[in-house]
């Protein structure tokens, strides 16, 4: 592996010295390929627009960023930013030099990359969504290929780009990116048949997120029986990066677990409370969009200490719980009372 680690850090080297013009292209691509993005951007539009789109976001999301986790803990990835300072690979040979950034620093252990996995999922699904919608519509067949070509190609420049962003960040190795674009995809084309989880029901919601969660749970506290330390990573981070101000509790694997959990439970609770009488209109559809999206970025900008770790992954759950509901509740339930009062009032 040190071979492989090697030739990694090499690429990174190569595009922090080549390509550092491109810096802030880097920094963006790396913040937009979050999960972040799906649950406060993609969702919400998705969801009012097609609501099995956005329910199939949401489950390809969750579940393939508990997989990637459950994947790190079993793999056990470096991250260049640690490797190249603690390996013996280079001898006495001065190790390359590795720029870091505010959010190079993750806690977790970085194979398969988490951004790679999730936007290679969720840019999946909205593809396959977008395609579906062009054979509906029974585009003529050279208009559609020519479509599918401008689509797939357009999602491999996107993740060829998410992959560049995080090799140069060094925040992973090339091998972890790609691995990570795989595993998305393939998450994406299992949920892509399964059809249940467009009719589940709150109960199935509970139970789905007891289960992943317990099952995650259950495993770190498994190994740690056996003598393996998930967390060893931690330690790593807050001794190899440049500020200890970048090493932040939400890169954590319980953070990361949590805020999925609270995510998928909030879509459960939200659909289970949605408003089933919802004006299709245009202007309505439009105007649940855009309340969604800015209620959405008052929510997110609520912030939480970590000096107490309970409250923290607490408060996290909650938060990501509300996500979900406020599109898929709260704002249609607000529309649907605005279209009837604008209803009696023609009726008087």
């Amino acid at each position: 592996m040190d071979l492989l680690h090697s030739w990694g850090v090499n690429v990174a080297v190569h595009l922090q010295t080549e390509h550092g013009n491109f810096e802030k292209l880097f920094h963006w691509v790396s913040s937009v390929a979050d999960l972040h993005t799906t649950f406060f951007v993609f969702f919400p539009i998705w969801f009012h627009l097609r609501r099995d789109v956005g329910v199939k976001l949401i489950w390809v999301a969750v579940v393939g960023d508990w997989l990637n986790l459950v994947l790190k803990w079993v793999l056990f990835g470096e991250r260049p930013y640690w490797w190249v300072h603690e390996t013996r690979f280079y001898g006495p040979i001065k190790h390359p030099e590795l720029k870091q950034f505010p959010i190079t620093c993750e806690t977790g252990p970085g194979s398969p990359s988490g951004h790679a996995m999730g936007s290679a999922g969720v840019g999946y699904v909205m593809v396959t969504a977008l395609l579906s919608i062009a054979a509906e519509r029974k585009r003529q067949a050279l208009r559609y290929r020519f479509l599918q070509l401008m689509l797939w190609t357009l999602l491999g420049f996107v993740e060829l780009l998410v992959c560049m962003s995080r090799v140069y960040l060094a925040a992973h190795f090339p091998h972890q990116v790609i691995s990570g674009v795989m595993s998305g995809i393939i998450v994406a084309e299992i949920f892509s048949r399964q059809q249940w989880i467009y009719s589940a029901g709150l109960k199935k919601y509970m139970s789905m997120t007891l289960f992943l969660l317990s099952f995650a749970v259950g495993f770190y506290a498994l190994l740690k029986v056996l003598g393996v330390d998930l967390l060893w990573t931690l330690e790593k981070a807050q001794k190899w990066c440049v500020n200890p101000e970048w090493v932040l509790m939400d890169s954590t694997p319980f953070a990361s677990l949590l805020r999925n959990m609270g995510t998928l439970f909030g879509l459960g609770l939200g659909l289970h409370l949605s408003c089933r009488r919802v004006n299709n209109s245009a202007s309505f559809t439009f105007g649940r969009i855009c309340v969604s999206l800015v209620l959405l970025q008052v929510l997110d900008s609520l912030t939480f200490s970590s000096t107490n770790q309970f409250l923290f992954y607490l408060l996290s759950f909650c938060k990501s719980a509300a996500a979900p509901v406020l599109p898929t509740a709260l704002v249609p339930a607000a529309f649907a009372w605005i279209s009837q009062r604008s209803e009696e009032k023609k009726d008087m």
